[in-house]
């Protein structure tokens, strides 16, 4: 059974066979109700699930990200302390003072990072309070760390947009799109939770990706920009993420939903290019 990290529904206009009711004339002139089935376009409803990653896929994500930071910086690209560290050694665009507090908050979550793998390797015991408490107390430090990062990096987006950790955090969030987005429809002949994009490798999913863009696939275009924009809140929110709080960010955020679905294909595109590279 697939656990659930947030749900929604759309409507999707698709072709169904109805059956309606007539009244004709028989051979003999007197009238009868009849059945006929005919085919017409409705909107029908399409439930989509966002499923709540398992330990084995965050793991798989997180190869993930590492895998492109490397390809990134073998290619040159700085990553963000890097960054960071060449601006509060020789000062530049970012203040001198702030590089070094976003050099100070990326080592403080690199430890987080290295403590938690640590922890890890004793395994989960749920049972354990002492170790629990411990691995929740490591979150909300690394919730508020994410936060002071996005707060200081925001004023300077533009310089950190083009760094390694930013692409290889692209790319995460879209093997989280393509690997926890689930959808059913009747009218769809979809009766159970099935994957929306399709293959064996993040590669063949992103194909998927492409085909469903380039077509103006309907259903697609209606939940790509929810999607990710649900998937990147939970992403940078960590422990904090409630279903309410999501809701209230989405309705914010309506009239922004055509930049987020472009944002998206801007970031699939880039890698397309990178990996035709």
């Amino acid at each position: 059974m697939l656990k659930e990290l947030y749900q929604f529904t759309v409507d999707i206009e698709q072709e169904v066979e109805e059956t309606l009711k007539e009244t004709r004339k028989n051979e003999s002139g007197v009238e009868e109700e009849v059945e006929i089935k005919k085919k017409v376009k409705k909107d029908v409803p399409v439930d989509v699930l966002i499923k709540k990653p398992s330990r084995r896929q965050l793991e798989d994500a997180e190869t993930e990200f590492s895998i492109c930071m490397s390809e990134c910086v073998k290619k040159g690209i700085l990553t963000k302390a890097m960054l960071a560290k060449k601006y509060a050694d020789t000062g530049g665009a970012l203040a001198e003072e702030e590089a070094k507090s976003l050099l100070k908050l990326y080592q403080e979550a690199a430890e987080i990072e290295r403590e938690v793998s640590r922890l890890s390797v004793k395994g989960y015991d749920k049972n354990n309070e002492k170790l629990q408490n411990k691995l929740r107390d490591y979150d909300a430090r690394m919730t508020d760390i994410k936060r002071k990062i996005i707060e200081t990096e925001s004023d300077y987006r533009v310089l950190f947009n083009h760094t390694a950790d930013v692409k290889a955090q692209n790319r995460v969030l879209m093997w989280y799109v393509m690997n926890l987005t689930y959808y059913k429809g009747l009218a769809l002949n979809v009766p159970e939770y099935k994957l929306f994009f399709q293959g064996e490798t993040f590669k063949d999913k992103m194909d998927d990706y492409y085909k469903k863009d380039e077509e103006d696939e309907d259903l697609f275009l209606k939940i790509i920009g929810k999607v990710s924009s649900i998937l990147s809140y939970w992403y940078f929110s960590g422990a904090e993420f409630k279903k309410e709080d999501v809701d209230a960010f989405l309705n914010e955020n309506d009239e922004a939903a055509e930049e987020i679905v472009e944002e998206s294909k801007e970031k699939v595109d880039e890698q397309k290019q990178n990996s035709e590279s």
